[in-house]
């Protein structure tokens, strides 16, 4: 064999990169080892960690049959009345509606809110609707209350 081809090349002529993918593979380990980890056990079962709370609205069903039950409470103007739903979760009022009524058919739409006083009078306690009535038939209804009052036929 050949001498010259069993020598090695001068350091000067040697590749740096080899070096260089070392260092860059040693600084990415110290790096990913110093990143903070998760103090939660990875085995924790699923009925320790906080319960879901998922608000769903009511089928439409549950406002059709409620509303047939309650809905003789309900004060029209032009076919249009609205109404919330009682909201067990919530413990208040909180499901709104706005029904179109179109013969004997009723059609219901959900709402984010009232646009009508709430009706305060003639809903018998509790009832799981909550009716409103127009400012119109909210000033006409006090009205008669004051006059009642004050000519003596309140009492």
């Amino acid at each position: 064999m050949d001498e010259a081809s069993e020598k090695t090349p001068p350091a000067a002529r040697l590749s740096k990169t080899p070096s260089w993918v070392s260092l860059g593979f040693v600084i990415g380990a110290l790096f990913v080892w110093a990143l903070p980890r998760d103090t939660k056990p990875a085995g924790e079962p699923p009925a320790a960690q906080a319960p879901v709370v998922r608000l769903e609205r009511p089928k439409a069903t549950d406002i059709e049959a409620v509303f047939a039950e309650w809905g003789r409470y309900a004060v029209w103007e032009h076919d249009l009345t609205e109404v919330a739903l009682w909201d067990v979760d919530r413990k208040s009022y909180a499901i709104f509606y706005e029904i179109l009524r179109s013969g004997d058919a009723c059609y219901f739409r959900s709402i984010p809110r009232f646009t009508r006083p709430i009706l305060t009078h003639g809903v018998p306690h509790g009832s799981p609707l909550q009716f409103t009535e127009t400012e119109e038939q909210r000033r006409e209804w006090l009205n008669r209350d004051v006059t009642a009052v004050t000519t003596g036929e309140g009492k």
